[in-house]
């Protein structure tokens, strides 16, 4: 088994060997055997085991062991204790999804302040079916078929191409010595069920069911690969991009047989799971909303939008005094005093100084506003209709700000300027207000 780890990980981790290594060692038997095959082959490694005091005294004894192997083999050691259960409870989160976020998040603040390059875990070929298997249970896409990948950003799990068997052999031929968990013999765990009871029927109807379960797996990740690439592909025809803002042509996405599975594709990332929802909305009225986490999806005319929920501001209106030539919140503006009117536009106004009062305010708009867009002599309209008139998204009036004078609106910024402020040839003072 070593020289067919050594053989996988030459073919698929050459880089690792220059770098510094933090192996995920919980006294295991796949854990020991991964710790012992890297100081066989003689990579620069360290040690890291999380306490997560879920089983007692017996998991400060898995820490004595593997301080004991540390200690005996002259290997850098981290060493962290949890009180998972509390962290559980707070955050209502289930035992093991707790364990993984605390696991996880010290790994990678170790790589940070200890200066290592990569953290290695022992799953391995049977903790790889088992994970597949879980996920049919639930109801999954092809993703959840394609199973532990072998690396995950700094994440790399070299021991994905042996089996439990190959590694307990390994580790009875090199009398490696292990601590064996007690809650893997419950059947508590849907993981343990699988393990104990599913695995070993499938192996007994078919002894090659490894060998073939790897190769069916092999051939679902190169099908993943090709949905991938057909996904970003059809992406570049259906979906634009601006700033935080993605747009869906509705029009071209209609015109794809199958898609569903292309806003499924596009739009899982997102934390989106409504999916029946998402593709009703489709075919719904304008305006229709399904909310993610940090997330919104909106049906607008013939497009829909992905919009990130921003946090309420803490200020709802922003001060300008007299004088100040930069403004960096809400909105980047500059303001100078000129000579003359040059290439007025929607993001460059100009106005009367005289008849602005100071302090000026930028907040966002109500409904009921009312303005005098430039042009329109004594002729209001409301601020809603101008953006009816734009049509503009939901998103877009969103973020729109107005600029006040008083009770006045100076401009709805960006979009229109206020007749009433207006350079006439008796103007004195001509104030540029430009939208950066």
């Amino acid at each position: 088994m070593l020289e067919k780890i050594k053989i996988h990980i030459k073919n698929n981790f050459s880089f690792l060997k220059e770098k510094k290594l933090l192996l995920a060692t919980s006294g295991g038997l796949d854990s020991m055997v991964m710790l012992h095959v890297f100081q066989q082959l003689g990579y620069d490694i360290a040690i890291a085991h999380c306490n997560f005091q879920l089983r007692g005294l017996e998991s400060f004894g898995d820490q004595s062991f593997i301080q004991e192997y540390a200690q005996e083999h002259q290997i850098p050691i981290f060493v962290t204790q949890f009180d998972t259960t509390a962290f559980a409870k707070d955050y209502k989160l289930s035992t093991q999804v707790a364990a993984r976020e605390l696991r996880y998040n010290w790994f990678y603040e170790l790589l940070e302040t200890e200066n290592y390059d990569y953290i290695l875990t022992a799953h391995h070929a049977d903790d790889n079916l088992e994970t597949f298997l879980i996920n049919l249970s639930r109801g999954t896409g092809l993703d959840g078929l394609t199973g532990i990948p072998e690396q995950n950003d700094k994440i790399i799990r070299p021991l994905l191409s042996v089996s439990r068997e190959e590694i307990l052999a390994f580790a009875k031929e090199k009398n490696i010595a292990w601590r064996e968990d007690s809650s893997n013999a419950s059947d508590k765990y849907l993981r343990n069920k699988i393990r104990h009871d599913l695995v070993p029927l499938l192996k007994e109807l078919n002894p090659l069911f490894m060998e073939a379960f790897q190769k069916t797996q092999s051939y679902l990740q190169e099908s993943a690969a090709m949905v991938e690439d057909a996904t970003i592909m059809i992406y570049n025809q259906v979906v634009t991009q601006e700033e935080d803002l993605m747009y869906i042509d509705l029009k071209q996405l209609l015109r794809l047989p199958n898609y569903q599975s292309y806003l499924y594709q596009w739009l899982k990332e997102f934390g989106f799971t409504a999916w029946d929802d998402i593709y009703e909305l489709v075919h719904a009225v304008s305006g229709k909303q399904i909310y993610a986490s940090n997330f919104r999806l909106l049906k607008d005319r013939e497009q829909l939008i992905v919009s990130p929920i921003e946090e309420n501001a803490e200020e709802d209106k922003y001060e300008i005094e007299k004088g100040i030539a930069d403004v960096n919140v809400p909105l980047k503006l500059s303001l100078c005093k000129v000579d003359a009117i040059s290439n007025p536009s929607n993001t460059t106004i100009f106005v009367d100084e005289e008849l602005l009062q100071f302090p000026l305010v930028i907040q966002k708009w109500n409904e009921g506003d009312l303005f005098q867009p430039f042009g329109m002599d004594g002729k209001s309209k409301k601020v809603s209709k101008l953006f009816k008139d734009e049509k503009l998204s939901l998103v877009e009036k969103e973020n729109i700000w107005l600029l006040w004078s008083g009770e006045t609106i100076v401009w709805i910024i960006g979009l229109r300027q206020d007749e009433r402020f207006k350079v006439l040839a008796t103007t004195k003072n001509i104030l540029k207000i430009q939208l950066l």
